[in-house]
């Protein structure tokens, strides 16, 4: 899809350096702390900051320097998005109960506080299902974050360490991200550090989900889990975001996998026969 893109020069008064939170300052094509104790200095890839806080992130700097081809993702092809969707929609492993009505909601409840809300979206390398509602909104100022340089990332940084100042998000939208950094309860302190005091989340997070992205998954959360970790939050709404169906396809595919043993196998069966033979199942959710 197209993804709303803008310079990161447009957010760069609310950027911080992610070390120290003090002000950063754009010189001679990097981004410089302003803190004279801190003095860090953070490069700019393919037109994207890497605000990486190297002391606490599983991810260096260096990475982003010395190997970008291994973390750069070009644009979809037109053609690339429309088979993209029509998997989606036909041959998805997971149910969308409702994605859409949700993150409208969201925005709503933005729009409430703000005429022109600034909304960050964290792990948004990959499309998150109903963000098409967001994306849509161009009242939203939308920042796109990830770990990785993607299409659709504007900034690089990790959600142990937000790069922008305290209480000037007025959204967070963070999907199925959570399980895959080493310290939730830290990534929700920095989402609570940099909102409003009328600032929202929308968390999606699995529970009963298998292993995914390899060695960066840690953790799972039942829903009391879930609240436990937003209990600094007002809860608006809850509830299930994939019911029993879409956990018995996740659980098909991952047995069917496992009688195979390339990488090459491991995907043709979960992006094609997979997807073919088990995503009715999701129409029980």
């Amino acid at each position: 899809m197209d993804y709303p893109h803008k310079s990161f020069l447009e957010y760069l008064p609310i950027l911080c350096c992610p070390h120290c939170k003090a002000p950063l300052k754009l010189d001679e094509g990097t981004l410089e702390c302003q803190n004279s104790h801190c003095n860090r200095s953070y490069p700019i890839v393919d037109g994207k900051p890497i605000l990486i806080n190297e002391e606490n992130s599983l991810f260096s700097i260096a990475d982003y320097l010395t190997v970008p081809d291994k973390v750069s993702i070009d644009r979809e092809s037109n053609i690339t998005s429309r088979l993209k969707k029509f998997k989606r929609l036909y041959f998805s492993l997971s149910a969308d109960l409702g994605a859409r009505d949700r993150l409208r909601k969201v925005r709503e409840v933005v729009h409430e506080s703000s005429s022109s809300p600034t909304v960050v979206v964290i792990g948004a390398g990959t499309e998150g299902a109903g963000m098409q509602e967001v994306y849509d909104d161009s009242s939203l100022m939308l920042i796109n974050t990830d770990v990785s340089i993607t299409a659709s990332a504007s900034i690089i940084c990790d959600a142990h360490d937000l790069p922008f100042t305290e209480g000037s998000i007025d959204g967070v939208i963070v999907q199925a991200v959570l399980e895959h950094v080493i310290d939730p309860q830290r990534c929700v302190v920095e989402m609570y550090r940099v909102l409003k005091d009328t600032g929202i989340v929308y968390s999606e997070i699995p529970f009963m989900q298998q292993v995914h992205l390899g060695r960066l998954d840690f953790t799972r959360f039942t829903h009391l889990g879930h609240r436990r970790l937003f209990r600094h939050f007002e809860e608006i709404d809850s509830g299930l975001v994939a019911g029993p169906g879409t956990s018995l396809a996740w659980c098909c595919t991952y047995l069917l996998r496992s009688f195979v043993k390339s990488r090459a196998a491991h995907k043709i069966v979960a992006s094609y026969i997979a997807p073919m033979v088990f995503s009715w199942l999701r129409y029980f959710d």
